[in-house]
């Protein structure tokens, strides 16, 4: 069965065991009735736009409906989403009024992305469209060319997405309308974002939890968020959650959730309900706002919130073949799919598109009637397709030199704790522009740092309401991802630092994220944003205490995966290089920026002019570790990653005494995208770059911090891939010490040191020679060590500390494996 069996349209919820007393909690407006022009205007726009984005769901031609539809005018593949459509552009034309009379800048989220032939409808009636393309013009053959190739290749998508003008959100996949709507008005005072938020989408967590999103926001130095739920009861084949829920229901969700509920549910009068609350909604807005903006801030302000109840499919076919459409999930797609051989469904979309009454709401040349004008905001900049915010108000950050934070070279330090000093002056220098969007991991992640001129920003907690705080602490990584994206999309920018394990949570909402980048780069109108920027940290290298669960750098494949236009994956070695990559990537445009590193003290192996010449470049030779500055090499050793490339270093030490006929290279790798096969990536090495940095026909090591599949695809299309071996973590893990986990995951210094010298033997006569006893001394003493650990739990005292290499090929210190 496609659906469940339903015996009426728009069922009501049946009835609660709640105490009637809850309703008091709902708020109650006086009845008033629009004047005759603004319901005329009103009415006007809702059969226009319904007309339009019906049509552009099935009509290929006769797009004015000047005569009996045929089956040559309907197109050949029907695609859309009716349903949610009437529910939309209700609130579009009464957001539309709200601009026009209140002058109020007003940016429009619309949750049910689904809509898109209601909001391109829109779009085109107040002549947004046109603005962006000329080709949509507001008449004969701009409309025509709307409604006929809506769906079609090189015509608009199904579902709102980059090219839609006034969009900041890729409707495709539910959740995220919400909290993408508060991210957006924070630092914006004067902005109000309305969000539809369909029953459907309400079912998913990150809009569940978004709901606490407003406890966040300040009212003195933030704009606000109206949300509007639309319940109309159904999903594809299935009823909502919130369809099922009654008055009383809603109203005390809500209610705990900190909201004031305002149902709208006049069908008699849904344009004067509409209207009425959302003038009341907007003035409890400016309430709050103002008394925070005096001095007097209102503790836990009960924002507005509307209920929209509405039919599924409102306006359209009410039965087809006998079953039930208008108010039930059959409402959903489209509702009439056998349109072009089915003679008697073509009569019902010729009288459903004939209801609207076409003629009296297009002129001759196809322009609109003036009623429809009059709710439109004469101010281009007040239209909801136009604001500046939604596509050109890029605001540059004000960076401090980084070089002033650098650590001395052969110090130990932890890069977060670094870095953090660098954030905390950004958040100084740009106080309105710049903030940070975390899962309640700032101080765990050693970033306190950014707490010095600042604080956090929950307005629910006595002890940080109203004092300005720049970073969010919220554990849920969906909702920071969401307000990141509001942010970075209406000019600010933002970092999502983050446990590695957990940054997956927000995979597919950052794919989403740069689906979205990436249609926006390919219009003409878009301007340029900040990149979004992702802080990994807490890595597995070092989360054996907390167990298997937090041992997941997965999240880098996920990026890597994205388009090489978009994505940016670093992996700094220690707190210098850290220093010049985040400068970097706040500095930086429309990328996906991802930055893996330790939160851990580790050693700082470049002063800061050779970080910044290393990060330039990508990768380098590391001439202190290497054999004769890496002359010659029988190998290269490669580290990618922090505690990674450590482990490296350690085994280029240990070599020295247990081989020194070995030469080695070591290269260090903090940009990864370099890897990528030539012309693969506007970071890739050529093949000339390629073979100068790890030679062009000796053996290659590779310690990588992520999976080795990435770099395996990486390097898929360079030649001599056959002399290239790589470790990396292999999902083993536990409760146990630093150097047990890269013991387990074979990246040890031991793992290292063992492939140096598999390699060198190839042409080196003399590791040849010995390199059975070498390695069965090498194996010999890593069953020792993992013994140790076992025996003590803990590691070697000295593993952790930094070798020192002289110019002559030595080492000033006993590196502390086992014999």
């Amino acid at each position: 069965m496609p659906g469940e069996v339903i015996d009426r349209p728009n069922p009501r919820p049946l009835p609660s065991n709640i105490d009637d007393h809850v309703l008091s909690l709902a708020v109650k407006l006086d009845k008033t009735k629009l004047d005759e022009s603004t319901y005329t205007g009103l009415q006007e726009f809702g059969r226009a736009a319904n007309y339009i984005a019906a049509a552009m769901i099935f009509l290929r031609d006769n797009v004015f409906l000047e005569r009996d539809l045929n089956f040559d005018d309907i197109k050949p593949r029907l695609l859309g989403h009716w349903g949610t459509c009437p529910g939309l552009t209700i609130v579009y034309s009464h957001l539309n009024l709200l601009a026009t009379q209140r002058k109020q800048d007003i940016i429009f989220v619309v949750g049910p992305g689904h809509g898109a032939p209601a909001i391109l409808s829109s779009l085109w009636l107040e002549g947004s469209l046109e603005k962006f393309y000329p080709e949509y013009s507001r008449n004969r053959a701009g409309l025509e060319r709307l409604v006929t190739t809506f769906s079609t290749p090189g015509g608009f998508p199904s579902h709102i997405n980059a090219e839609t003008p006034g969009s900041i959100h890729e409707g495709g996949e539910l959740g995220y309308a919400l909290s993408v709507a508060f991210g957006a008005v924070m630092d914006k005072p004067d902005l109000i974002v309305a969000c539809v938020v369909g029953d459907g989408e309400s079912e998913s967590g990150p809009t569940a939890t978004a709901w606490h999103a407003a406890k966040y926001i300040d009212p003195a130095e933030s704009g606000a968020v109206l949300p509007i739920v639309h319940v109309n009861g159904f999903k594809i084949s299935e009823r909502t959650i919130y369809g099922c829920m009654d008055d009383k229901e809603m109203v005390s969700l809500f209610t705990g959730y900190g909201y004031q509920c305002r149902f709208v549910e006049d069908l008699e009068d849904i344009d004067a309900d509409m209207c009425r609350s959302m003038e009341w909604a907007l003035d409890e807005i400016h309430r709050i706002q103002k008394a925070a903006r005096s001095g007097k801030p209102i503790m836990k302000p009960r924002w507005p919130v509307l209920i929209m109840r509405t039919p599924k499919g409102w306006g359209g076919p009410k039965k087809v073949h006998g079953e039930i459409v208008e108010g039930s999930f059959r409402a959903h797609q489209v509702p009439l799919m056998a349109a072009k051989s089915d003679p008697t469904e073509l009569k019902q979309l010729q009288e459903w598109l004939g209801s609207y009454r076409p003629h009296e709401l297009f002129t001759k040349d196809g322009s609109v009637v003036k009623g429809i004008l009059d709710i439109i905001p004469k101010d281009d900049r007040k239209k909801l397709g136009q604001q500046i915010d939604t596509y050109g108000s890029h605001e540059v950050l004000s960076l401090p030199d980084w070089k002033k934070y650098a650590v001395k070279k052969g110090n130990q330090a932890s890069c977060m704790q670094i870095i953090g000093e660098l954030l905390d002056q950004t958040m100084v220098n740009n106080p309105k522009s710049f903030r940070m969007f975390s899962p309640d991991e700032l101080v765990s992640n050693k970033l306190d740092a950014v707490f010095r001129h600042t604080g956090r920003n929950f307005q629910w907690d006595e002890f940080s309401n109203a004092r300005g705080g720049r970073v969010i602490e919220i554990l849920s990584e969906h909702t920071c991802q969401g307000f990141m994206q509001g942010y970075t999309l209406t000019g600010r920018t933002a970092l999502f630092p983050s446990y590695e394990s957990f940054l997956g949570i927000v995979h597919t909402m950052m794919v989403q994220y740069s689906k979205f980048n990436k249609m926006a780069r390919e219009t003409t109108w878009r301007k340029d944003i900040s990149s979004i920027n992702y802080l990994e940290t807490s890595t597995w290298t070092r989360q054996e205490h907390n167990g298997f669960s937090h041992q997941n750098p997965s999240f880098i494949g996920a990026v890597l995966n994205l388009k090489p236009s978009a994505a940016r994956v670093y992996l700094p070695p220690d707190a210098n290089t850290f220093l010049s990559t985040v400068h970097h990537c706040l500095c930086s445009k429309n990328y996906v920026n991802l930055m893996v590193g330790s939160k851990q003290p580790q050693p700082v192996f470049l002063s800061a002019e050779e970080a910044e010449r290393h990060c330039r470049a990508g990768a380098s030779v590391w001439k202190f570790a290497s054999t004769d500055n890496g002359l010659d090499p029988d190998v290269v050793l490669v580290g990618i990653g922090a505690e990674i490339t450590f482990e490296v270093i350690e085994a280029a030490a240990m070599l020295r005494r247990i081989a020194p006929n070995l030469r080695v290279r070591v290269v260090n790798v903090t940009d990864l995208l370099i890897l990528k096969h030539e012309g693969g990536h506007p970071h890739a090495l050529s093949h000339e770059d390629f073979d100068a940095l790890f030679t062009a026909d000796r053996p290659i090591h590779i310690n990588y911090h992520g999976y080795p599949d990435e770099v395996k695809g990486l390097l898929f299309g360079r030649p001599n891939l056959h002399r290239v071996s790589i470790e990396a973590y292999s999902e083993e893990g536990g409760t146990t010490t630093p150097l047990d986990m890269m013991l387990r995951n074979r990246v040890s210094r031991y793992h290292v040191a063992e492939a140096a010298i598999k390699g060198a033997a190839i042409r080196n006569e003399k590791i040849r020679l010995d390199m059975h006893e070498m390695l069965s001394n090498l194996r010999h003493a890593l069953v020792k060590l993992q013994e140790q650990i076992i025996a003590t739990g803990k590691d070697p005292e000295h593993a952790y500390d930094t070798p020192s290499f002289d110019g002559k090929g030595s080492v000033h210190r006993d590196v502390g494996y086992a014999d």
